[in-house]
């Protein structure tokens, strides 16, 4: 595959039977294929887009002393401000050339919970900021909700299978910002190969050229969205919970033509996990003779841990 699949939200939403289930086998064919697809028909709307672009640019231009109070310690870079370079890939030890701020789960009637994630930060020069954050952050998720639906379906599973996993999951809304580049990097791009943590990642911002997709033959492909579009793809937990059937494909951020070099990028992925109990052990109906069980049992919350000691954001 050379190109990324589109696919349209509304024909799953809608209340034509043929439509829904020809939503479900395209995406779901999307994923086992290449791992990634183009989605409309999401619960973005344009003004909630636009405002927080604009918002994470305000942010991002602050001051880096006043960046610098939102940079947590001992919480893994979960909440708040991460500052340029001091996240790698797994197997890299050079920073990927970004800084990125994170909010989190809005929890809804769960005590335990309430008190086991970390507090949003709240950021005191931008007023807005927060609030377009937290309307950004619940579009997405409902988002999310229903692709997961949909692969639900496709792996023949109840359709609502997902709903108790993520509902209060430990998902995140990352805005990222890659700077200006100033002087050649030696080893480093914007984001160097990697596979997701998540289940799946539901990415603003890329309309421009930068993210590329790795396919089954090792080439690299340009994944580029329409104005309209966000990008989705897979992530390494939802690949292990159906035995590698939808694939977590590798995909990386490349560092632009040297005549670019001056402008930044920014970009939004919303990261959708589950709560930590979930176990992530592969689906019965995903094993047989031909695709034996490739992963052994493990919960979310124990394989999110190892992953951010791998990325170097827990010590």
């Amino acid at each position: 595959m050379n190109s990324i699949p589109s696919v349209d939200l509304k024909s799953f939403i809608s209340n034509d039977p043929i439509k829904k289930q020809q939503f479900v086998d395209q995406i779901g064919r999307a994923y086992e294929d290449i791992g990634f697809v183009a989605l409309k028909g999401h619960f973005l709307d344009e003004q909630l887009v636009s405002d927080l672009y604009s918002e994470i640019k305000h942010f991002f231009d602050l001051p880096e002393a006043d960046k610098a109070k939102y940079e947590i310690e001992g919480i893994g870079g979960q909440r708040g401000y991460t500052s340029f370079g001091k996240e790698h890939a797994k197997g890299k030890t050079e920073g990927d050339l970004k800084e990125f701020w994170h909010f989190g789960q809005y929890v809804e009637d769960d005590d335990k919970l309430d008190e086991i994630y970390p507090d949003n930060v709240i950021v005191s020069e931008l007023a807005n900021f927060n609030t377009v954050g937290e309307q950004a952050y619940k579009m997405l998720e409902k988002t999310a909700k229903y692709v997961l639906r949909a692969l639900a379906l496709y792996l023949d599973l109840e359709e609502t299978y997902f709903d108790t996993f993520i509902k209060n999951g430990n998902s995140i809304l990352r805005p990222i910002h890659y700077p200006p580049i100033a002087t050649e990097p030696k080893e480093a791009v914007r984001a160097a190969a990697h596979g997701d943590i998540n289940l799946i990642t539901l990415l603003m911002g890329a309309q421009g050229r930068g993210l590329q997709v790795q396919n089954h033959e090792g080439e690299w492909i340009d994944a580029i969205a329409q104005p309209d579009e966000i990008m989705i793809n897979v992530g390494d937990m939802l690949s292990r919970h159906t035995n590698n059937k939808l694939k977590s494909t590798i995909h990386r951020v490349i560092n632009p033509p040297k005549e670019l070099w001056g402008t930044s990028r920014y970009s939004i992925p919303f990261f959708m996990h589950p709560i930590s109990e979930m176990k992530l052990d592969v689906l019965e109906n995903c094993i047989d003779d031909k695709h034996p069980k490739q992963f052994d049992d493990i919960t979310a919350g124990t394989f999110l841990y190892e992953r951010l000691v791998e990325l170097g954001l827990i010590k």
